[in-house]
């Protein structure tokens, strides 16, 4: 597809899908709410030719609708995947008639990976010092603690073994020459710099702005280590990715990229980074990070920077994660044999929520496929895993929750496990990458008719009720603070015996459709602190009755919600309300 980002907007340039802005825009918040208001409404990728203290065009809203995702990639690489997928039985073990009723296939494989490219265009120029507060790097929320590399890619290499991580971590401009590297757990580059500090070294580290779009999507792949993200990079791209070498510089640099700043992580070196209002839609707190010492930014003589904003459901990365997890899906059933399909939800910020379609062929063993998953990379910081062996669309929500509240026991059939890892930006389970899980289980036949309405009259202490869906209801109650112990009086209501899951929350207004009701619940509760139920005494644990209560009230401890300051939207409206009017327009 496109080599570079210049080619991927010619592209979109041709398609009506971008819009140049000539108007001098500010960084500092209103590019970020000009975006927000863009996005909102489905509207074209953003082109700001001037932005103010930079001397560098912004580009941001490049796959933030499925057409342009589309443009960006192609059908092939899911063509593409489903065939190494469906071959991978017949090849194995090889017979030259499979091999050869698979030449086609082969090919297409054959020409992925990275070749040697003496055309750099990314060091066409070299500034050192970096003047790193010269990129129009953004500040999207008001409580932010600076402005951040939104779309960063992330370069670093095993020190023992030199296989390569490119991760997008966001990254925090402090000054000139130093900023704040995010490395969250469960993260390539974060193990690198682990080994690198235990031995007292520093870690290298090459981070790019722009390059082809399939960096960008391998960048934020929930790829295994073992899987280099160049490799996956170039089989989405369908071509080998160009890397050349720069003045002695250990790394390669990706030949294409618009910048490549290069540096080093030294040990033993943490600073506060953050505030940063993230994917979850909240504000991710300060936090000692590592250091990134910048000593070089190397750039094309007519650099775009690219950017991104994150927030709350559903923003630009819901269409890149939407896409990404159609290209993997056929991948695996091949990793884990017996789960037969698996989604996680962007709705929720991804980690709080994902479904599975299971094998039950004997008693309990959806459990096993279920600890394969949560044992399995990034799949490790799930919250909420629902399990079936029924042949649903796990995309659909309302789907996986029918399926799995029709057929499950909670005394048998709901696992919550405490005291497990958390993704950081998760703050439920009240200390930093810390949290639970939960597994809830449905397979089987039917064992009830899940409610859809309401009968009878709640008490008082019960607000304004919504169902959600069949089997699962929200109603809104006093602030936690004034009440935090009511999921277990709630829990003991026979009003709401036949009701599976209920929900208590701060305002059941918010809950306007799909997307606000799945955000709410998952990414406000957590199952060993925020569960309630009546219990029976079990073997070794406690065996649930309904209904299931959830606590998604809002609590101590929780970071804000991310909102834009009411000034710059105020001035976005008055002074940029042509400009999202054309990019909203087609």
């Amino acid at each position: 597809m496109h080599r570079n980002v210049r080619e991927f907007l010619e592209v979109l340039r041709r398609e009506g899908e971008l819009l140049e802005i000539e108007e001098p825009v500010d960084p500092y918040l209103e590019a970020a709410e000009i975006h927000r208001q863009v996005i909102a409404q489905g509207g074209r990728a953003l082109y700001f030719h001037r932005v103010k203290g930079s001397p560098f065009p912004l580009v941001t809203n490049l796959f933030g609708t499925a057409r342009r995702v589309e443009l960006a990639f192609g059908s092939r690489p899911e063509r593409l995947v489903r065939e190494m997928a469906s071959a991978a039985e017949e090849l194995l073990p090889p017979r030259w008639s499979a091999l050869w009723g698979r030449r086609g296939l082969l090919k297409e494989v054959a020409r992925a990976g990275v070749r040697r490219s003496r055309d750099l265009p990314v060091a066409q120029v070299v500034e050192s010092p970096p003047g790193l507060t010269k990129l129009p790097a953004l500040t999207c929320w008001p409580e932010d603690g600076g402005p951040f590399l939104t779309q960063p890619l992330v370069y670093t290499e095993h020190p023992d073994t030199g296989r390569h991580n490119l991760g997008m971590y966001r990254v925090q401009i402090f000054d000139d020459d130093t900023a704040g590297m995010h490395w969250q757990i469960h993260k390539g580059g974060g193990f690198h710099y682990h080994v690198a500090e235990s031995r007292g070294e520093a870690l290298p580290v090459t981070v790019f702005l722009g390059g082809p779009p399939a960096l960008t999507a391998a960048a934020v792949a929930p790829l295994p280590e073992v899987v280099p993200e160049l490799l996956l990079a170039s089989l989405i791209l369908g071509d080998k990715i160009p890397l050349g070498r720069w003045a002695g510089w250990g790394h390669p640099l990706i030949a294409e990229a618009e910048f490549a700043m290069i540096g080093r992580v030294p040990t033993g070196v943490r600073r506060l980074e953050g505030p940063f209002g993230d994917h979850y839609g909240y504000y991710s707190l300060a936090h000692p990070f590592p250091v990134f010492q910048v000593e070089a930014v190397l750039h094309r003589r007519d650099a775009l920077f690219p950017g991104t904003v994150v927030g709350k459901p559903k923003q630009e990365d819901y269409f890149l994660g939407e896409f990404l997890q159609r290209l993997l899906a056929p991948l695996f059933p091949l990793a884990m044999p017996g789960v037969k399909d698996l989604w996680t939800f962007a709705e929720t910020g991804f980690h709080p929520l994902c479904a599975a379609v299971v094998r039950d062929s004997y008693e309990g063993e959806a459990l096993v496929h279920g600890f394969r998953i949560l044992g399995e990379g990034q799949l490790s910081l799930t919250k909420c895993l629902f399990l079936t062996d029924q042949a649903v669309d796990v995309r659909d929500y309302r789907q996986v929750f029918q399926a799995v509240l029709e057929r499950m026991d909670p005394a048998k059939d709901l696992y919550v496990i405490p005291d497990t890892p958390m993704d950081t930006l998760d703050y439920t389970g009240g200390r930093l990458n810390h949290g639970s899980k939960s597994l809830w289980i449905g397979t089987g036949k039917p064992r009830r008719v899940l409610p859809g309405s309401l009968r009878g009259t709640l008490p008082s202490y019960l607000g304004d009720v919504k169902v959600f869906l069949p089997g699962v209801i929200f109603i809104e109650v006093e602030s936690f603070e004034q009440s935090p112990t009511l999921g277990s009086k709630v829990a003991l209501e026979k009003e709401l015996a036949d009701w599976p899951v209920v929900v208590l929350v701060d305002d059941v207004k918010e809950i306007r459709d799909g997307t606000t009701g799945l955000w709410t619940w998952f990414t406000r509760f957590d199952p060993a602190r925020d569960l309630y139920a009546r219990t029976r005494p079990g073997r070794h644990r406690p065996a649930y009755q309904f209904p299931l209560v959830i606590d998604a009230r809002m609590k101590p401890g929780y970071p804000g919600q991310v909102e834009p300051d009411p000034g710059v939207a105020q001035k976005v409206d008055r002074e940029w309300g042509r400009v999202v009017a054309a990019a909203v327009r087609r």
